[in-house]
């Protein structure tokens, strides 16, 4: 009977798996024993730094604005072949809203891509974004494998 079972994955599987940019889950950390705020993403990574970039809508209301100086967790999960992948990402966001053009975190930004995200409840053109990035803490991942492998 061949079981599955998990792997860390080596930090080159981890770089191929997030690739130039994807989708996963982000969470914020909660207050007062709440539960976390998680809520899906786009990013772009930069495998380079290690670093990954998030454009994110800005909160509407002050708690929710509140969180985003909060720890935060990002996780990217996926299958590949017949076998799932995740990376898990924990750490703090900067804000790069007022970062200049010319610095090395925006030069870092432009080099990943972010795939583009459809807003059900309202045009792109009624929102704002801003630019985040994850200097990540703690960088991991794990992958499926059969048991004889």
């Amino acid at each position: 009977m061949n079981e599955l079972r998990w792997l860390q994955m080596a930090d080159e599987e981890i770089h191929d798996f997030l690739g130039n940019g994807g989708t996963g889950v982000l969470s914020f950390s909660a207050r007062d024993g709440d539960p976390p705020y998680s809520r899906p993403v786009s990013y772009g990574y930069d495998a380079e730094s290690g670093h990954l970039h998030f454009r994110l809508v800005e909160p509407s209301s002050r708690q929710k604005r509140g969180l985003l100086d909060s720890p935060v967790s990002f996780v990217s999960h996926g299958e590949q072949g017949d076998r799932w992948r995740s990376v898990v990402a924990t750490g703090e966001l900067e804000d790069l809203s007022g970062v200049p053009s010319d610095s090395a975190a925006m030069a870092e930004r432009w080099g990943v891509d972010i795939p583009l995200v459809d807003i059900f409840e309202s045009s792109s053109d009624d929102v704002t974004f801003r630019q985040f990035r994850l200097v990540p803490d703690k960088l991991t991942g794990r992958k499926a494998v059969k048991s004889e492998d």
